[in-house]
């Protein structure tokens, strides 16, 4: 009987190689590799010294990119015990003290990490990966995240990426937030969002 558990690897940077564990799909997508490479060729320096939040985190594959890659630190939100244990481990294996992870709604706890974060003189990436594709009921998720980043009223957030399902159209101004462009990869998309130019 085959236990072989889902892994992906860690692309580039400081910890190029190292293989993450992946929660079972039927809980969780990871993120595909080359969706993630495109993403990191996007962001590129800009993630040097920059706070990452992953809401959604899963494995927090994203995340520790990010840390590989040289962000100061990162918040990592995940709902589902079986994928904040292995988030946990994954955290370990790369840098657990640049790593925060929290276990709770990320509708509850990105708007706290955030607001705590308001007086920093850093600046922050956040990357909302809403669950789309494995159970019913998930219709609202998008949203709810819409929401929750029309609400974002500090002006310390860098840039703000949705992962989402490509046939989803996504909203050309959230808040103080405009979009600046879209890349799709098959079934999933990534849209960017940066301050709306006064």
């Amino acid at each position: 009987m085959k236990t072989d558990k889902p892994t992906t690897k860690i692309i580039a940077g400081a910890y190029r190689g190292k293989v993450l564990e992946l929660p079972s799909l039927d809980v969780t997508r990871s993120s595909k590799s080359v969706l993630k490479e495109s993403l990191f060729n996007v962001l590129q320096f800009d993630i040097i010294d920059k706070i990452f939040i992953e809401s959604f985190a899963g494995s927090g594959s994203i995340g520790l990119e990010a840390i590989s890659r040289g962000a100061k630190r990162a918040y990592f939100i995940e709902l589902d015990k079986q994928s904040y244990q292995i988030l946990l481990k994954n955290c370990k294996l790369v840098d657990i003290e640049k790593c925060q992870t929290i276990q709770g709604n990320t509708f509850v706890q990105t708007p706290l990490i955030i607001d705590f974060m308001r007086n920093s003189k850093d600046e922050i990436i956040l990357y909302v990966d809403p669950p789309f594709d494995y159970r019913e009921g998930m219709e609202e998720i998008y949203n709810k995240s819409f929401h929750m980043i029309e609400n974002i009223e500090v002006d310390n957030i860098y840039m703000i990426i949705i992962e989402h399902v490509s046939s989803l159209e996504v909203p050309k101004v959230l808040g103080k937030f405009s979009l600046d462009k879209t890349r799709k990869f098959g079934k999933s998309s990534l849209s960017y969002y940066t301050y709306t130019k006064e």
